[in-house]
């Protein structure tokens, strides 16, 4: 390993990475318009000589990309997976200062892709990987609510997936070995009639506020019940309240009481529970206090565990302790991602590794050009340990 080690040292071109990354975040690509980078995507990567593929995965507008090197060998096939798409907020252009790459969708996540992109030609340029292959997708359609995850779920289903896969979200810190499951809730308590002013029938109304407060109240002593279901990495299960509101003015009798939030579970819990408890919930709601509750939970993704023992999962290690000095302590990613979706659909194990970077999601994106070198290399690492020969 340590040959190989110093032989992809050598061969990741930061100037080129630098190069492929600004690029990227110099093309707007708010989720849902996504076509034009995976455009430029694609030429990178047929420019370089690996073989691209187009795949709709149900989203003509902007299809995704697909590339891949080749060993010429039986192995197995480690995969890159990244999402194109930015939230959106107005766009930011890339510049670079003092060793960091500024600009929309720097750390999350074109850096990232940037960095995957740049391990397969290193890997190229020394004749790795030995036995297999890599495959790097890259896709619309991630980042929520303007984004369903519908393109990445289609990818997979038609047969864009490795045996293991890679995702270089802005997570540096850990080995993800536990995900959490998500939905967002949106929830709206209504009653018949009119708004009206308190003094002429208003307050002989049903309150939607007084079921707003019921319903906050109930949703926070779920929470404190989920508290006591505990993973020893990931943490609680749990119930958040992020908006609520209701009325116009102080004297007037609102119709309606609107609340969001989300619910996050544990690897077991079972997301038909999740929903029904929710559901009776908010029956219970509405039922004492005369409103009708209108609400939606939105899933978003399930909960996973990656198994240790996998091969994928020593490659990373081994790497990390190359590139780092140490294998990575194990712990829950914090946020919700497309490994979810790899575990849930393709039962396969998934790896959320990217640069340290910040900003993500607001108009300061920022990632050191020296994160996405490290990333290229622990990524290259990697592939050239799991895709070896078969016994």
């Amino acid at each position: 390993m340590q040959d190989i080690s110093e032989q992809l040292r050598a061969a990741v071109d930061l100037d080129r990475l630098v190069e492929t990354a600004t690029e990227l975040v110099a093309i707007p690509s708010p989720t849902r318009s996504a076509a034009e980078v995976a455009n430029r995507l694609a030429e990178i990567l047929t420019a370089e000589g690996f073989p691209v593929e187009r795949p709709e995965a149900g989203w003509p507008s902007a299809p995704a990309v697909a590339a891949r090197l080749e060993s010429g060998r039986p192995g197995p096939t480690l995969q890159f997976n990244g999402h194109l798409d930015t939230v959106h907020l107005p766009f930011t252009s890339p510049s670079i200062e003092d060793g960091v790459l500024r600009g929309s969708g720097a750390s999350d996540m074109k850096g990232g892709i940037a960095a995957a992109v740049e391990a397969m030609r290193a890997l190229r340029d020394v004749g790795l990987p030995e036995a297999g292959s890599i495959l790097l997708t890259a896709h619309d359609l991630h980042e929520s609510p303007w984004g369903d995850g519908s393109q990445v779920d289609q990818l997979i289903r038609d047969g864009f997936v490795g045996d293991a896969v890679m995702l270089p979200e802005y997570n540096s810190d850990r080995l993800n070995i536990v995900g959490r499951g998500l939905a967002i809730l949106e929830v709206i308590l209504r009653r018949k009639g009119e708004p009206v002013h308190e003094v002429l029938g208003g307050s002989e109304q049903p309150s939607v506020i007084a079921a707003g407060a019921d319903l906050v109240r109930r949703l926070g002593e779920l929470h404190t019940e989920l508290l006591k279901i505990r993973d020893p990495l990931a943490g609680s299960e749990s119930l958040f309240v992020g908006t609520v509101g209701s009325g116009e003015i102080y004297n007037q009798s609102p119709t309606e009481f609107s609340l969001s939030g989300t619910r996050r579970w544990l690897p077991g819990t079972d997301y038909q529970h999740v929903r029904s408890q929710l559901e009776e919930l908010f029956a219970a709601v509405g039922s004492s206090h005369q409103v009708t509750p209108d609400a939606t939970i939105h899933f978003v993704r399930d909960g996973y565990r990656v198994d240790t023992s996998h091969p994928v999962v020593t490659a990373f290690q081994e790497a990390a302790r190359s590139v780092m000095g140490q294998p990575l302590p194990e712990g829950c990613k914090p946020f919700v991602d497309d490994g979810n979706t790899f575990a849930a659909i393709a039962g396969i194990p998934a790896i959320t590794h990217g640069p340290n970077a910040k900003g993500a999601h607001t108009t300061q994106e920022e990632v050191p050009l020296a994160e996405l070198e490290r990333v290229a290399l622990v990524y290259a690492l990697t592939a050239a340990g799991f895709c070896c020969p078969e016994p």
